[in-house]
């Protein structure tokens, strides 16, 4: 048995015109006959085509300006010129305009010294404003970023010229046993003291060279500077031990005649023999 449902209608329902038909022809009023724009159009709000309290010159006026190009002049004059409105009716429009937050003028002065009067439209007072973009400031290309400082290397006790151009030639060598060890002028003056002051604990250059340029790291070398700088101070040898000194040599010195007694003696010079030299013991 079928259960009848009671919220059904008892037969479709045709579609009322008044209510719900897109295009209804009203019975009084107006009729649009519109054509949608596609070029040379501007897009104007029913809150300014429909305003209660501006007059119709001044919203004709704000339609105007608001589908002039930028930069287009909008000044009493240039408008009184182009409607037949005079120029005391057009001011008072524009003050109305002014009034509701349509148009704003300031005066500026611009290169020169001459004054102007800027004029701004708005087609939609009281909309909150687009954040402006902030502004992200480039470095200057010419200059450089900080060079970080490399590691102390060590002194030596006595910076000699020699001594400072033999390890500066070292180190210039170095791109011969490896290329990624191309020093500046910069870095080269930097560690030069350092290997002076392996040379200076006699460290020969070979020694030298060696301890830099053995075990490098496969990668690349992003600071080679700074990895020899860390071995120079890391791995500096200690100062050789001092050397005792030599023994005195036995020297001979020549035969001698001694005055006293004729004998033969070794002396610097001639003179008396140790015994002659030597007093007498007194006698009894």
């Amino acid at each position: 048995m079928d259960v009848q449902n009671p919220s059904a209608p008892p037969r479709a329902q045709s579609r009322v015109p008044r209510k719900n038909h897109p295009h209804r022809r009203p019975h009084a009023g107006i009729v649009h006959d519109n054509t949608r724009h596609t070029t040379r159009f501007t897009v104007i709000g029913n809150h300014l085509a429909q305003h209660t309290e501006l007059s119709g010159l001044a919203i004709g006026l704000a339609v105007y300006i608001q589908s002039l190009p930028a930069g287009a002049s909008a000044d009493i004059k240039t408008l009184a010129a182009r409607f037949p409105e005079g120029s005391a009716r057009i001011a008072a429009a524009l003050r109305e305009l002014e009034a509701h937050g349509y148009l704003r003028r300031t005066r500026e002065r611009v290169p020169g010294g001459r004054i102007v009067t800027r004029t701004v439209s708005c087609n939609q007072p009281g909309a909150p404003r687009e954040a402006a973009a902030p502004t992200v400031r480039k470095a200057a290309p010419d200059k450089p970023p900080p060079r970080k400082l490399l590691p102390a290397v060590p002194r030596p006790a006595y910076p000699s010229p020699c001594l400072l151009q033999t390890a500066t030639d070292l180190l210039a060598g170095l791109r011969r046993q490896d290329l990624r060890l191309l020093l500046s002028t910069a870095d080269t003056e930097h560690l030069a003291p350092g290997v002076a002051a392996w040379l200076e604990r006699e460290v020969t250059p070979t020694a030298v060279r060696h301890a830099l340029t053995a075990d490098l790291p496969p990668d690349d070398l992003r600071r080679p500077a700074a990895l020899l700088a860390h071995r120079l101070a890391a791995h500096l040898p200690p100062p050789p031990p001092t050397r005792a000194s030599a023994p005195a040599l036995d020297v001979r010195h020549p035969l001698q005649t001694c005055d006293g007694c004729d004998r033969a003696f070794r002396s610097p010079a001639p003179g008396r023999c140790r015994g002659c030299r030597a007093p007498s013991p007194p006698s009894s």
